[in-house]
């Protein structure tokens, strides 16, 4: 039957107006989230995953020295269990080295130093490793004189923010490490624009009998890497977690990675997201404008760390933070099949499983590597075996 256009443009113009269109769009999306749902998550070898990432990282023209400290710390965060900051990273650094915004052979250099204070350059590469840098010579200042404070600069993505404060927890220390993000994903309260990034704090404490208490999170309500993550999963995501330019809530993860705003920490005003927003600019403050990072393209990170035993008698810090952790998991909990956990807890038992049982890994992840690979040159070693049920 033949339309002429005039008819072909009412009938556009009026199922366009009616909403049918949009509401078929959300239809088929809903349709595909459910689909990647219900495929099954693979189980990674952590060996065989650090050879991937290495293998990956030395076709990219990055220096051995260099691939053995990036592939610890990507590493760190699949095994605990932030699979949004680790090898599922490997696709957005692929493509800032295609759009040249990143390179893998940068001039680390220390600027700016003092016997407590030191700014680097990182030179406009990933973040790991003068990330590590910073984190181990503020380590270095502190057994020196008490605390040790560097700031970064000119840098790039570097992983989960709690390796890097967990370095100042095994050397018996307490830790810091601040990061601000490039892209804006977060917006003010009483704001309709992303103008900061998730900007995310760690902080660590070492024990006697615990393992170190150790806190990592995002100063958003998540981190983008979650909602990603969502979408790689075929889930919705919560009420709350993002928004439109009209404040309206967003649950398809699609349409909230394309719109990136997210909530601060506390999500609305009546639950205190002045909160979350107002620790978001202090991580700004100090990892961007403290070393002179608004001057760069880059990406700006901030590490302090203490002594305790500065501050009272040997042995007693520690013993505090053992008091106070095991206070806290023997409280009451709502559900007795559901304890109270401390910071760091999930993380520790993701860790310990992960190794044991391989790391999962969703398909969509192990295409992103593979195409990564093909486009790259190497060699993919991943060879899925199906997630062990429990």
């Amino acid at each position: 039957m033949f339309i002429s256009e005039a008819n072909r443009k009412s009938i556009w113009n009026t199922l366009r107006s009616s909403g049918f269109l949009w509401t078929l769009s959300l239809g088929l999306s809903r349709f595909g989230l459910r689909v990647l749902r219900f495929w099954p998550e693979s189980s990674i070898s952590p060996k065989v995953l650090e050879q991937q990432i290495s293998e990956v990282l030395r076709i990219w023209g990055m220096s051995e020295k260099h691939i053995a400290i990036t592939a610890k710390h990507i590493m760190y965060a699949d095994l605990h269990g932030i699979d949004s900051h680790g090898c599922s990273m490997l696709l957005h650094y692929h493509r800032q080295l295609k759009t040249n915004t990143i390179t893998m052979t940068p001039q680390i250099e220390i600027v700016r130093e003092s016997e407590t204070t030191a700014v680097i350059d990182g030179g406009g590469g990933l973040g790991h490793i003068p990330a590590d840098m910073a984190m181990k010579l503020a380590i270095e200042k502190c057994r020196q004189t008490g605390v040790g404070t560097v700031a970064v600069r000119n840098s790039g993505h570097y992983g989960a923010a709690g390796a890097y404060a967990a370095m100042a927890s095994r050397a018996g220390l307490m830790g810091m490490a601040l990061t601000n993000v490039k892209t804006p994903a977060l917006v003010p309260t009483h704001g309709s624009e992303a103008c900061l990034g998730t900007n995310p704090i760690a902080f660590s404490a070492p024990a006697d009998n615990n393992r170190p208490f150790l806190l990592d999170m995002a100063t958003s309500i998540v981190p983008v890497g979650k909602v990603v993550m969502a979408k790689r999963r075929g889930r919705l995501i919560p009420r709350g977690w993002a928004q439109d330019s009209t404040g309206k809530t967003l649950r398809n993860p699609d349409k909230a990675i394309a719109q990136r705003r997210l909530a601060p920490l506390g999500s609305t005003p009546e639950m205190g997201d002045h909160k979350g927003y107002g620790l978001a600019a202090m991580v700004e403050i100090l990892s961007s404008v403290l070393p002179g990072n608004q001057e760069t393209d880059g990406v700006g990170h901030f590490f302090l760390v203490m002594d305790p035993g500065r501050f009272g008698e040997p042995g007693a810090f520690t013993s505090g933070v053992d008091d106070m952790m095991d206070g806290l998991r023997s409280s009451t909990p709502q559900n007795p099949d559901q304890p109270v956990q401390v910071a760091g807890d999930p993380e520790y038992s993701a860790a310990e499983r992960h190794q044991r049982e391989g790391i999962p890994m969703t398909r969509s992840v192990l295409e992103d590597i593979r195409m990564v690979c093909r486009e790259s040159g190497a060699t993919f070693y991943l060879d899925p075996k199906p997630k062990p049920k429990h």
